[in-house]
């Protein structure tokens, strides 16, 4: 599916670098949902959170839509360097057909792109223990939650910078 969406067929074109990142944001978030996929059934993954509460029924529904939510939003960065990005495609109601206001996706892009650099990347803080997070019951659960999670890091800056590209194709008097 991920391979059946048009990227770089653009007014003017994209910039190489970054086809590649919004193409691979997608992969780039993946180990960070699967990782946190055991938890919606209260498998801890070697966690050891004292503070954490008795397995609940919504826990799946609610981590499983959080992993589909988080992919279906990297998706979403490929608008910034496709057609689809430029131009409302035609099966939207209204808008179908006409042209994507610059600043409707510059600003929404970049404002998400600050909260995610907010959410994840303070994340090496908590590794070097400027603030707490939850403990590991040996060395390897925590280097694999760690490597799993720290991908997150990388999607604010990316979703910041494929803004900023789109940004700069798309201003007036570019071309």
């Amino acid at each position: 599916m991920l391979m059946n969406i048009p990227v770089g067929d653009t007014e003017r074109p994209v910039p190489r670098w970054a086809l590649r990142l919004a193409k691979a944001l997608p992969f780039v978030l993946l180990p960070h949902c699967l990782w946190r996929l055991p938890f919606a059934f209260d498998l801890r993954m070697g966690t050891v959170d004292p503070a954490a509460g008795a397995y609940v029924w919504w826990a799946a529904p609610y981590v499983i839509g959080l992993s589909v939510l988080t992919e279906a939003l990297t998706v979403l960065t490929l608008g910034l360097v496709s057609g689809w990005g430029e131009v409302f495609p035609r099966w939207v109601p209204v808008l179908g057909g006409r042209r994507v206001p610059p600043l409707a996706a510059v600003v929404p892009a970049v404002l998400g792109g600050l909260v995610l650099v907010a959410l994840f990347d303070g994340m090496p803080l908590g590794w070097l223990g400027v603030f707490a997070e939850v403990g590991y019951s040996n060395g390897w659960w925590m280097l694999l939650g760690r490597i799993c999670t720290a991908t997150a890091m990388f999607w604010g800056p990316v979703t910041i910078a494929l803004a900023w590209s789109y940004h700069r194709r798309r201003r007036p008097g570019v071309g």
